[in-house]
């Protein structure tokens, strides 16, 4: 089996004006590299609808997994989720449903959290929250899931 290969998008005016460090992006590298993934691509955008949506059509030309951090709230710049609607072809509410069950374990404040995830062709795109601990709680719930369906979004039948 090939190595899969991974993708970490953030979402921050503030880490693209340089007022903040991507702290979360940093995370999700270290702990996707440490998960036996290759990470062939990583960027930061500012809070903008058109730039993550763009950012993530290219990013799954060359990923088999895409994760954003970044942009869920509900602030007015937080876009992420709708940006992520707006390029996937195929849902998949599980993995959101996952992802907020996982993050109310830790907090009531999860139930703010507004993730998308789903597929672009044969990659799976997952919103996290941009706090690196939220964003380590929803990588943690994912990596159990991701392979499998990475497998089968690659066509592999499992016996």
């Amino acid at each position: 089996m090939t190595q899969r290969r991974a993708a970490v998008l953030t979402a921050s005016d503030g880490v693209t004006e340089g007022v903040r460090t991507d702290e979360s992006g940093d995370l999700l590298v270290e702990r996707l590299t440490a998960a036996g993934f290759e990470v062939v691509s990583r960027r930061v955008v500012p809070d903008d609808r058109q730039d993550i949506a763009t950012a993530l059509k290219e990013m799954a030309a060359g990923s088999d997994l895409i994760l954003t951090t970044g942009g869920t709230g509900f602030g007015p710049r937080d876009v992420t989720p709708e940006a992520t609607r707006n390029v996937i072809e195929r849902p998949a509410p599980g993995i959101v449903h996952l992802l907020l069950a996982a993050g109310l374990l830790h907090t009531p404040m999860a139930a703010l959290s507004r993730p998308e995830a789903g597929t672009i062709g044969s990659t799976l795109v997952c919103n996290l929250p941009g706090s690196s601990r939220a964003a380590a709680e929803g990588l943690d719930a994912l990596l159990p899931v991701v392979g499998h369906a990475l497998d089968l979004l690659a066509g592999e039948r499992p016996h």
